[in-house]
């Protein structure tokens, strides 16, 4: 089942949810088994597939090797609590099983707590399968800047890919498990909240893992839902945590920013579908969140000439650039709360 301490007791148990991954999960599995640090369970948690047939019979090979867990389906959250509350070990790895770590990896985490004993979470840089022609890190996408912390969380100074995490069992019990309750981002719920109740957190730069981000069905797919999600999750957090002054302010700022970014989104769509109306109604709603002069123009040239506006509109989106840099207001909260410092290294 697995290679263990000499107490019997494994060192980390590894988290493998599985939902429709049957042809993907033998290379994650092999991913793990591939590891120079051995002393680790793996709890693969079957959330009520489809496709369970299939994935018993790739499975079969790794039974010996495996804790299987079979449940009705409660989506990653539910599917990770469920094996976090089976777990032995210390430490906890999570490994979607449509990703897959390099051969060092676990080896270069534990170095981590080796090095600081303090440390509750460490996670590190991958690559992005976003396009699988290009070889993308996660960290040039979505960069960790000073130290990771609730507030340079919040603001996405620093963004966790869940795939990399290994993270001390205590630190997420204290912080209360995964919001089974959210559809979606339940990690970066989970991680706010760690950080909240006291969590030390660092990470590496290294590419240690390799993530099937976009794989067609799953629930990063949507940015305009995973904006929703984020916005979610902050009034979530802004109702339930007893914040200081300062972190509420920095939430709540980051809180309206997205939800301006989300009716943003929105009103593109139903410009796009001819709905001037809706379109217009919501570039306003969107400005009293964003305050920006440009869809105070976009509102009031909806007004006026709806088609040629549409058409300015999607001329000015195609030239745009694909990925735009952090917004000034994202940065000036970070800078509020945080200073840069030298992420640590293995």
């Amino acid at each position: 089942m697995s290679v263990t301490s000499k107490n019997g007791v494994p060192k980390v148990s590894i988290i493998m949810p599985s939902y429709n991954t049957a042809q993907l999960i033998a290379a994650s599995l092999d991913s793990v088994l591939a590891q120079a640090f051995q002393d680790f369970e793996i709890l693969v948690v079957n959330d009520g597939s489809p496709d369970t047939v299939e994935l018993e019979r790739v499975l079969s090979p790794y039974m010996e090797r495996i804790v299987y867990l079979k449940q009705e389906n409660k989506r990653a959250a539910g599917a990770r609590n469920t094996a976090i509350r089976r777990a032995r070990g210390e430490f906890l790895a999570f490994l979607d099983s449509d990703d897959i770590w390099f051969p060092d990896h676990l080896a270069s985490q534990m170095k981590l707590f080796d090095k600081d004993p303090s440390l509750d979470l460490v996670y590190s840089n991958c690559y992005s399968w976003n396009d699988p022609e290009r070889k993308e890190t996660f960290m040039e996408r979505c960069p960790s800047h000073g130290t990771a912390r609730f507030e340079t969380l919040v603001v996405e100074r620093c963004q966790i890919p869940v795939s990399t995490v290994v993270v001390r069992k205590s630190a997420l019990e204290r912080a209360g498990l995964f919001d089974e309750k959210l559809l979606r981002c339940d990690d970066y719920d989970m991680w706010l909240r760690a950080a909240f109740h006291g969590a030390k957190i660092a990470y590496t730069q290294n590419i240690q893992a390799r993530l099937n981000e976009r794989r067609p069905g799953s629930l990063g797919v949507s940015s305009e839902k995973m904006q929703e999600a984020c916005w979610i999750i902050l009034e979530k957090l802004d109702r339930e945590l007893s914040l200081s002054d300062s972190q509420r302010s920095c939430v709540r700022e980051r809180s309206a920013q997205i939800r301006g970014r989300f009716l943003l989104e929105q009103a593109k769509t139903k410009l796009d579908e001819g709905q001037f109306g809706k379109a217009k109604e919501l570039f306003a709603e969107a400005n009293v969140y964003l305050r920006r002069s440009v869809l105070s123009l976009t509102e009031f040239s909806l007004g006026l000439a709806p088609t040629t506006a549409r058409k300015l509109i999607n001329v000015a989106r195609k030239v745009r650039r694909k990925v735009r840099p952090r917004s000034r207001q994202d940065k000036e909260i970070a800078a509020a709360h945080d200073k840069p410092q030298e992420a640590p290294q293995p």
